[in-house]
């Protein structure tokens, strides 16, 4: 157990290198890019950016979470090798055959979407389609070869060109939003073409070799797609909601809220991008039930802390970071980072299905989570802003975990801590409810209270009971090695 939790965090750590690097870059730029975009440019870039993703689900037919699946069914390099290219190909082709009929029509469309025909901006977004679809497939080549230098490598250099462009674009040339848009595209399509090449050996095809024919793999990944698509539609709804019915302003603070919740974010996305391969990886299914279950305690325990931070010091952190017309944005900051924290435990369920290979009972449970976001939206955002917004997405997320957690119990049962998940979220929940309720919400006094406060959840849980006697004794094993190779000059 002890080395697939040290598998999954050195895969972490690689895949949130980058994120750390450019969710740290992009935190020290916002208080320059809120001075030349206006929270109606963000609502923009929030809109399009949200609608490529979705629309990329859609192009993918669910052909990368089959090459995922298939890809460890069979240790022989060379067909999985074809595997690799019957993905790639097919995917390259799909997504060039959307993207020029998107482009087609870009002056209608850009109408229907934002309100008014803007081609250009439209034509970014396109090309943003294309990269990012195909790039996708592409680390995940890296991530099921744990190839987590090259990941690592290629997910800096998409960084450093995305920021450099960005600034370029929008602060010396200022194009505003599609700067932003344009620099972010451009740098993944540069990106991907050297992925490419570094791949060409494994990607050309040299002899005839038997795979997973790709009806197989249609087969596999066609019904994860309506249940990806309605997650993801669940999670960018309330976007469109806000800007259409209320204004691109308030779209636009939205959206910098979830900006904001990076820092949830990127473990999210770590954890979405490592888990999988090490969750299918195990090919014991007892372990597998007790792997998944102490993973998604540890995750619960990591996400939840930083959601309470959050909760807690989210207004220094806007007063620090965001021009003053974005403050405003507090409202929704705790509850858009309590959402993505919820989209983590959705990423358990999805393996869970995938592992029992019922994956079409992912398209229910995302359903009814969509259906109860929209009802939601239409309930407490009229009264509560962007703050119901937020509550509506994490009801949204609740009721969907419940639908899948009812659906798969049975195909796979994990043995999942309940009692300690109950904990986390009792100590962690009360203490920053509690404070952001109790405590004051400015000045010196303020900020020192609730950083108190967020500090005194890890006491409170180790007061409590919440750490398994091993895994005392783990850590202290851990500290005691850490301590002997400092005084012995070793390097940790």
């Amino acid at each position: 157990m002890t080395s697939y939790l040290n598998r999954l965090i050195r895969s972490l750590g690689a895949y949130q290198v980058a994120d750390v690097v450019s969710k740290f870059i992009a935190v020290l730029l916002l208080p320059v890019y809120t001075r030349y975009i206006p929270p109606a440019g963000y609502g923009v870039v929030e809109l399009l950016g949200n609608g490529v993703i979705f629309v990329s689900i859609l192009v993918r037919f669910g052909i990368i979470e089959a090459f995922l699946r298939y890809h460890f069914t069979d240790a022989d390099r060379e067909r999985r090798d074809a595997l690799a290219r019957r993905a790639v190909v097919f995917l390259l082709v799909a997504s060039t055959i959307s993207a020029a009929v998107l482009a087609a029509a870009a002056e209608p469309l850009s109408k229907l979407i934002l309100g008014y025909p803007d081609t250009s901006i439209f034509l970014v977004a396109v090309l943003g389609l294309w990269a990012f679809t195909n790039l996708e497939l592409a680390y995940a080549l890296l991530r099921v070869d744990e190839r987590l230098r090259t990941y690592a490598i290629a997910s800096l250099i998409n960084v450093a060109i995305t920021i450099g462009a960005s600034v370029g674009l929008v602060v010396v040339l200022g194009q505003g939003a599609r700067g932003l848009l344009l620099g972010n595209y451009g740098a993944s399509t540069i990106v991907l073409l050297g992925l490419w090449w570094t791949m060409r050996h494994r990607l050309l095809p040299r002899h005839a070799v038997g795979a997973e024919r790709l009806g197989q793999l249609l087969r596999f990944g066609l019904p994860t797609v309506p249940a990806e698509a309605s997650v993801y539609a669940l999670s960018i709804v309330d976007r469109y909601y806000v800007y259409h019915d209320r204004s691109p302003r308030l779209a636009g603070l939205y959206s910098i809220a979830v900006k904001l919740a990076g820092a949830v974010a990127f473990i999210v996305r770590a954890f979405q991008y490592a888990w999988p391969p090490l969750a299918y990886s195990v090919t014991d299914d007892a372990e597998a039930a007790r792997l998944y279950g102490l993973v998604t305690t540890y995750y619960v325990l990591v996400s939840g802390w930083a959601v309470a931070g959050l909760a807690l010091l989210g207004r220094w952190v806007l007063r620090l970071l965001a021009a003053p017309s974005y403050y405003g944005a507090y409202r929704a900051l705790p509850w858009v980072s309590l959402g993505w924290a919820m989209y983590g435990l959705w990423v358990v369920f999805l393996v869970i299905a995938g592992r029992a290979k019922v994956t079409t009972r992912n398209f229910p449970a995302a359903l009814a989570g969509l259906v109860a976001n929209v009802i939601l939206l239409v309930v407490l955002v009229p009264s509560l802003g962007i703050a119901g917004a937020g509550i509506a997405l994490c009801g949204a997320y609740a009721v969907m975990l419940v639908v899948m957690h009812m659906l798969t119990r049975n195909a796979f049962t994990v043995a999942f801590e309940w009692r300690r998940l109950l904990q986390l979220a009792i100590v962690m929940g009360g203490i920053s409810a509690a404070g952001d309720v109790l405590l004051p919400t400015h000045g010196a006094a303020g900020f020192l209270s609730r950083a108190g406060a967020f500090f005194a959840i890890p006491a409170v849980l180790w007061v409590t009971g919440f750490a398994h006697p091993r895994e005392l004794t783990q850590l202290r094993g851990m500290l005691a090695r850490l301590i002997r190779r400092g005084a012995a000059g070793e390097p940790a």
